[in-house]
């Protein structure tokens, strides 16, 4: 699905491992991408990571954005 230059440039703007960027996606597996308590702990498990702030307004954003299905189908492109 993602090749390994796909996840060396996520490690490189991030600094989390493959495994670790794995584990997290294993997470929302299936219906979890439906649960809005799995989805916040994965943000907050990638908050942690990355050493990032997200705020409570974006952090809202980002799951409703999941919730409803709206995140892009070539999560790739984006890096």
């Amino acid at each position: 699905m993602f090749t390994d230059n796909f996840f060396k440039k996520v490690e490189n703007k991030t600094n989390v491992n493959k495994n670790t960027i794995i584990d997290l996606a294993n997470k929302l597996q299936g219906n979890n991408m439906k649960d809005e308590k799995t989805i916040r702990e994965v943000i907050h498990n990638i908050k942690e990571l990355t050493g990032k702030e997200v705020s409570k307004e974006k952090e809202d954003k980002i799951v409703n954005a999941i919730l409803k299905d709206k995140v892009p189908k070539d999560v790739e492109k984006m890096f």
